[in-house]
């Protein structure tokens, strides 16, 4: 099976797990999603310095130096300059590059230390502390590119993945089909609330709190800096959270601003290792999510019970 086919199936399979909120079955809004971006949240770099930049002989800081540049002189939104740079570099320098060969990358990065075992020690630690059957999504919305995020080890611990993609067979030069900036991530983060996530579908149309299978405020934000302030801020001014990442041992300052500034309830290092300051400050975090959920769900019994 192809990477192209097995996306299209996993897509398939996402859709088809969504299900009602609220039934005479009970209080249903026990799932919680963590939601990362990418680069320099859960890689120390940006994904196209560890293998393409590399392979058509760039140096990155003169790569992303161009693209800010040339986003600047014509007042272009930097993020298709970078895809459409990318290629106008691959094609002068007689690099053929598919879609195949960008998912192949992926198996290059670098992840920070303690990220492929996070998933399961924060499933492991809801299942200890969750009084009730609450489950645990993980999410990705990254600017970066999704065929790229295909091929890293990480990739099949997400439920969804939503990504800057290109049209490949039509061009030439692949030509941007999804790009994703910092301030449309949030329309990932309504499409996750929402239980609408194929991405055919419009997210526009009123749906009532009540009938949004995942509330803001079961939701974490994880981001490393000002691309990530959009959704930090639409998260916790839904009542949701957001926490902000730094290279360990590396400069906190931009963290420290987030925290002052109220875009994140913590900060802490980018080691995701069980016992770090980052798994503990996220557990506590999912610790008051859990009572939440335990208290909302008791509410909504007694509303139950009397209509």
């Amino acid at each position: 099976m192809s990477d192209r086919t097995k996306a299209a199936s996993r897509s398939k399979r996402t859709q088809s797990s969504i299900k009602p909120v609220e039934t005479a079955k009970g209080y249903e809004k026990r799932t919680i999603a963590l939601v990362y971006d990418f680069d320099g949240t859960l890689s120390p770099k940006p994904m196209q310095e560890y293998g393409f930049l590399p392979a058509i002989g760039e140096d990155p800081a003169a790569f992303w130096a161009e693209v800010n540049r040339k986003a600047y002189e014509h007042e272009a939104e930097g993020l298709i300059v970078y895809m459409h740079l990318m290629y106008q570099k691959a094609k002068a320098a007689g690099v053929e590059i598919r879609r195949d060969d960008l998912v192949a990358l992926g198996r290059g990065v670098e992840l920070f230390k303690g990220v492929e075992a996070w998933f399961d020690e924060i499933e492991n630690y809801i299942k200890l502390r969750a009084e009730t059957a609450v489950s645990v999504r993980h999410y990705m919305i990254s600017s970066g590119l999704k065929e790229i995020i295909e091929g890293t080890t990480i990739y099949p611990r997400f439920h969804n993945v939503f990504a800057s993609e290109y049209f490949f067979e039509p061009y030439e030069l692949p030509f941007p089909k999804r790009v994703i900036t910092d301030t449309n991530k949030t329309q990932y983060l309504f499409r996750i609330n929402k239980g609408v996530e194929d991405l055919r579908q419009s997210i526009n149309s009123h749906m009532p709190e009540d009938q949004r299978p995942i509330p803001f405020a079961n939701m974490v934000y994880f981001g490393d800096g000002d691309t990530d302030v959009p959704s930090m801020a639409v998260t916790r001014s839904n009542g949701g959270c957001a926490v902000a990442v730094h290279p360990p041992g590396g400069k906190q300052a931009k963290c420290q601003d987030l925290y002052r500034a109220k875009r994140v309830d913590f900060y802490a290092p980018a080691d995701y290792r069980r016992g770090s300051d980052l798994f503990r400050r996220t557990c506590l975090l999912l610790d008051r999510i859990l009572a939440d959920i335990r208290v909302r769900e008791e509410m909504w019994t007694l509303q139950s019970d009397a209509t």
